[in-house]
């Protein structure tokens, strides 16, 4: 038997050892490092597997460790906690709604909205999709709105953290590809290799985000002015004055200009601003009376969850990688995607097949640090834009994360929903959505300077 048939037998190992630990439910990192460490060490004693690639691992973990550009992870991850806790987003979807409760379809559109300025000031997905179905999903229901649609309209809001800035896996994405890119040049023979960086993504997701928010709104206007039974004005909208609106609305505002704009104008880098955006966030839970001791430890606590659950997963994945390219897995994924019909078209519809499946079963943390380095370099070196390369996978796997019957928003809706809310009227609710989402998708493929123009008018 050849040596290149063992390697395939052995990566073919390597992926069902993988699948099947996923499948028991067993922790991704360790899945992930174990399966690995097994794969590799069967191929240790077969003599199939070169043991020096495991002597790149150290390496790998000090990097993770001295990374500055993931340092803003658990600062972005700080500040979004700590709007969740603190009642501000609570205040905010109040304020919002009473400006547009007496319109039809109103509290939709306070729902739209405040989804989005929670997105460009937290970029949590999970913690957005319960914050709002906790907050608002009671008081569409009780106010007569058909569930299907509010149903829909949370989950779609609360995805709008994985495409608005600062979104987690704009960061992450933001580091991958970066290594890819320099990859992807020097496999080109360029030796003086460009950059891009997590500022480049997120102002490459800014209009996407946008479009998609003005997509929401059209689509729940349209309903509303077509069946203003599923969607009514409130009878009873609760007043506010103008200061009310203000100290509501500030504080968001407030930080999503000191945190993006930051980035966007080159004051500061992704870091920087995420530390700018963690204290702000603590300074207006501060102002807002509802920041003690006992508060601090529970943000502090909840954060360090998250973030040891992201280190964790990318340590094991950076194994997980140095195994499968042992047994020449890039190799192979190289020339798959290279010989694959419609040329590089055809190796990018594949590609967003395959993580808009895995979204299904896998976090967007897993699939970022184990798909991303293996088919990114590939996809570069043929010559795919790395920043609308980014926002093309972000907004593939809010899609995912959408779509029935395995969507992780839809079970974050499931699990605060009240008991007569149907699963079949989330799943029901989400497909829209799911179509508007594909429309932005077809109109970035279409018209790519819709997320190219914007990163080079500020960094050219």
């Amino acid at each position: 038997m050849s040596l290149q048939t063992v390697h395939a037998l052995m990566l073919g190992l390597l992926l069902v050892a993988l699948l099947s630990s996923l499948a028991t439910g067993f922790p991704v990192a360790f899945a992930l490092g174990g399966t690995a460490l097994l794969v590799g060490g069967i191929g240790m004693l077969t003599g199939s597997f070169d043991a020096s690639f495991l002597q790149a691992f150290p390496n790998r973990v000090f990097g993770t460790m001295s990374n500055e550009t993931l340092v803003a992870v658990p600062l972005f991850v700080f500040m979004g906690i700590m709007l969740e806790k603190s009642r501000i987003a609570e205040n905010l979807l109040e304020a919002v709604a009473a400006m547009f409760g007496r319109v039809r379809g109103g509290l939709a559109v306070a729902v739209l909205l405040v989804g989005a300025i929670l997105a460009a000031s937290t970029g949590i997905v999970g913690a957005t999709v319960v914050a709002m179905g906790l907050i608002s999903l009671p008081t569409m229901l009780r106010h007569g709105y058909d569930p299907k649609l509010a149903t829909g309209v949370i989950c779609a809001s609360g995805t709008l953290g994985q495409i608005i800035p600062p979104s987690l896996i704009l960061v992450l994405l933001g580091d991958q590809l970066g290594n890819a890119y320099q990859q992807a040049q020097l496999r080109l023979g360029i030796f003086a290799p460009h950059t891009v960086s997590v500022g480049d993504l997120f102002a490459g997701a800014i209009i996407p985000g946008i479009g998609l928010v003005v997509l929401y709104l059209i689509y729940v206007l349209w309903l509303a002015w077509r069946h203003p039974e599923r969607a009514p004005a409130l009878r009873d909208p609760t007043p506010r004055s103008a200061a009310q609106l203000l100290g509501a609305i500030l504080p968001a505002l407030v930080l999503i200009l000191a945190v993006l704009g930051s980035i966007l104008t080159g004051v500061a880098t992704p870091t920087e601003a995420s530390a700018v955006g963690a204290v702000g966030a603590s300074v207006f839970a501060a102002f807002a009376r509802q920041l003690d001791l006992a508060r601090v430890w529970e943000v502090a606590r909840e954060t360090a969850k998250v973030n040891a659950m992201v280190f964790a997963i990318l340590i094991g994945a950076a194994l997980f990688s140095l195994v499968f390219r042992g047994y020449g897995g890039d190799d192979l994924v190289h020339g798959w995607l290279t010989g694959m019909p419609g040329g590089k078209t055809g190796a990018l519809l594949i590609v967003m097949l395959v993580m808009f499946g895995l979204g299904f079963v896998i976090d967007f943390i897993e699939i970022v640090f184990v798909v991303v380095p293996i088919v990114a370099p590939v996809l570069l070196a043929m010559g795919v834009n790395p920043v609308w390369l980014g926002v093309m996978m972000a907004i593939n796997l809010q899609t995912s994360f959408l779509t029935p019957p395995f969507g992780f928003a839809l079970f974050y809706l499931r699990g605060v929903a009240p008991a007569g809310v149907r699963t079949a009227d989330i799943y029901r609710g989400v497909i829209p959505f799911i179509a508007l989402q594909l429309l932005m998708l077809g109109l970035l493929a279409a018209f790519p300077a819709l997320v190219t123009w914007l990163p080079e008018q500020l960094y050219r």
